[in-house]
Parts: structure tokens; C-alpha cells; sequence
């Protein structure tokens, strides 16, 4: 026991030797922890939903008022015909869309049975099952109170309610999370072997050798992420057609477009990876460098497994730092809804900007490191 308690003591003076790696050790669960204490939550609040009022009477502003004061709605607008909830569901700024008819309120005042519709995105199956159950609960409370007002208390039927579920019209769960895993398995092939493999150039002693040959610093670089982008593009293309074939989820979109908005994804996680490795000395601190600070933060707080609206408002914010966020909309978009660039071009150029500005990055580090 006396080799094996020196044994220790030594490998804890080289952990303490190491301030980047105790930093990864110490520092990043606590911050992990206290993030995901408030994001990582499967609780569905704050709805985002568009109502059509084509009654504009008391009745459909006394229900538009209760779905505003709701904690588990938040109403993004109010329009006045149901061909105005397109864009809203199409480019996520709303998850439920509710119809008010004309005459909605004077039908209801002489209890007489009246439709009301709820369209919902289906994407999310799990939430909006959940939405769709607050918004039945809400809309049962209301009917029971203004059939009382009218004196036909117990009466059943005042409001019936036709639901139609779009994109994901079976609510099938596989068919939100598969696109997500396809994001998230190039997040972490590309980025680990990218940031590993230049590591390990640097730690055999092979970067330097390569630093002198008359090759040009773009080359070099180039020459060791392409091929990882290969391997990234294949492994699209393969999961893809799993997802296709296999487990039926439908490709509504363009694959074309799928596939140059990938390539745009890569080029982020490639420099990404670029960039690990020049904050890393080794191959270890590369990979705990990757996991700790980049893939898990982006893998919980990206809306790959939670809700970006059941969130704080402060770590809302901070997503928009992430470009796992865009990439999801843009893939959850042409899988599921089938939307074209046309729809989907300001995330396509946010995860644009954030490959160029973390690759360009990297290049300078890179050059500064290798000085």
C-alpha cells in the first residue's frame, strides 16, 4: 500500500502541474452542473402560439386573455385568418396555432355547439402532446364557464374541438430525434478526430517536420481536415438513408439542400476540432477539452433533448452562441416539414458565420502556436 499511496500522490502532483487539465476536472462539472440544473428540464411551459380571431367579439378577447395569462402559453400574435399561421408553423416562431370562427362568442352565449380548431406542429412529438393536452384542459374550463353564464350548465358539446397535428401527423418521437442524432454523431466524429489527429501530429513530433516542408500553411491545414470531411460527408449520407429506409422517417425537403447545408456544418465542426487542438497538449486534454466544453453544453442546450423555450432567459440567450441550435432547425426542417432555403436562410447563415469566425480563428492560433 506504500508504492501504491506514492503511486497516487504522484499523479496528483502532475494533475496539479496541469492547470488546463485540473480546470477540465474541477471546473467544467461544477459549470456543467449549474447550467444544466436550469436548462435540462422536460417540463413544457411558455407554448409559443398564434390565435386567429375572426370573431373579435368579448367571448374570443375573454379567451385570448386566458391563453396570455396562461404559464403554459405564450401568445407570439393574433391574426385574422387561419392562412396567416402558415409562416408562424413553418418557421417554428409559434408550436400551436388556435382558431376562432365568426360568431364564435353569440353561438356560445345560446349554447349551441360550436367547433374550434387547434392546428399543432407535430416535429416535437412529446411536447406538443403536452401542449396540446394544456390547451384542451383550457379551452374545457372556458367552455364550462360560458355555458353556466348562459344558464345551460352541464350541457356537453358547447365547444368541439378538431385537432390536425402537421409535420409529424403520427406524433412519432423517432422522427424528431433521429435528424438530431445525425447532427450530433458529425458534432462528435468530426470535431474529436479532427482536434485528436493534429494532437497527436504535435505530440510524436510530426507537425514540426511538416511545419518545415515546403508546403504552405492552407495546404496543411487542409490537408488535415478534408479528409475528416469526407468521412463526415459519408457518414451523412449513410445516416440518411438509415433514417429513410429503415426507420421510415420522411425526407419531405430537398436532399440537395441537406446535404450543401451539412457540408456548411462541417466546415464549423472541422474548425472547431482545428481549434481544440491548438488549446491542447495532448491527445487527452484534447478529447475532455471537446466533451466537456463544447459537445455536452451543445448537446443539452442546443433543443437536441430539451425545449429551448422552457429555458431561462439567460440561457436562451446563450444558444444562440451554438451552432448545433441551427443545424437542428435546418435538418428538423427539410426532414419534417419540407421547407426550402427560402424558409430556413438565417439559420443556414448564422452556422455560416460561426464556421468562418471559428475557423479563422483556429488559423491564427494555429500560426501563433506554431511560431
Amino acid at each position: 500500500m506504500r508504492r501504491v499511496r506514492f503511486l497516487i500522490w504522484k499523479e496528483l502532483i502532475e494533475l496539479g502541474q496541469d492547470p488546463r487539465l485540473l480546470a477540465i476536472v474541477v471546473v467544467a462539472p461544477i459549470v456543467q452542473l449549474l447550467a444544466l440544473g436550469y436548462a435540462a428540464t422536460t417540463d413544457v411551459r411558455n407554448v409559443p402560439m398564434v390565435i386567429v380571431d375572426a370573431d373579435r367579439s368579448a367571448a374570443s378577447r375573454d379567451l385570448i386573455a386566458r391563453f396570455s395569462a396562461s404559464p403554459n402559453f405564450s401568445l407570439v400574435d393574433t391574426v385574422s385568418s387561419p392562412d396567416d399561421i402558415d409562416p408562424y408553423l413553418e418557421r417554428g416562431r409559434a408550436w400551436m396555432a388556435v382558431a376562432i370562427p365568426p360568431a364564435f362568442g353569440a353561438r356560445l352565449l345560446r349554447a349551441e355547439p360550436q367547433a374550434l380548431q387547434i392546428v399543432a406542429d407535430g416535429s416535437d412529438a412529446s411536447s406538443t402532446n403536452v401542449a396540446l393536452g394544456y390547451a384542451t384542459n383550457l379551452l374545457a374550463g372556458y367552455a364550462e364557464e360560458m355555458a353556466g353564464r348562459a344558464g345551460g350548465a352541464g350541457r356537453a358539446g358547447a365547444i368541439e374541438l378538431r385537432v390536425r397535428v402537421w409535420f409529424n401527423p403520427r406524433l412519432e418521437s423517432r422522427d424528431f430525434m433521429l435528424p438530431g442524432i445525425l447532427a450530433l454523431l458529425l458534432l462528435v466524429v468530426t470535431t474529436n478526430l479532427s482536434s485528436a489527429g493534429i494532437v497527436r501530429e504535435r505530440e510524436v513530433g510530426t507537425l514540426e517536420q511538416l511545419n518545415v516542408t515546403p508546403l504552405r500553411r492552407w495546404e496543411l491545414i487542409a490537408g488535415k481536415l478534408l479528409p475528416y470531411a469526407f468521412v463526415g460527408m459519408i457518414d451523412v449520407c449513410l445516416v440518411v438513408a438509415v433514417a429513410v429506409f429503415w426507420f421510415h422517417v420522411p425526407l419531405r425537403g430537398s436532399f440537395v439542400l441537406l446535404f450543401v447545408l451539412s457540408m456548411d456544418y462541417l466546415l464549423t465542426t472541422l474548425g472547431l476540432g482545428l481549434f481544440v487542438s491548438t488549446i491542447s497538449s495532448t491527445q487527452q486534454q484534447a478529447m475532455m477539452t471537446s466533451i466537456f466544453f463544447f459537445l455536452l453544453p451543445m448537446m443539452f442546450l442546443s433543443g437536441f433533448i430539451f425545449p429551448i423555450e422552457n429555458m431561462p432567459a439567460a440561457i436562451q440567450a446563450f444558444t444562440y452562441l451554438l451552432p448545433l441550435r441551427y443545424y437542428l432547425v435546418i435538418l428538423r426542417s427539410i426532414f419534417l416539414k419540407g421547407v426550402g432555403l427560402e424558409t430556413i436562410w438565417p439559420q443556414a447563415a448564422a452556422l455560416t458565420l460561426w464556421g468562418v469566425a471559428i475557423l479563422s480563428l483556429a488559423v491564427v492560433r494555429s500560426r501563433k502556436r506554431s511560431a
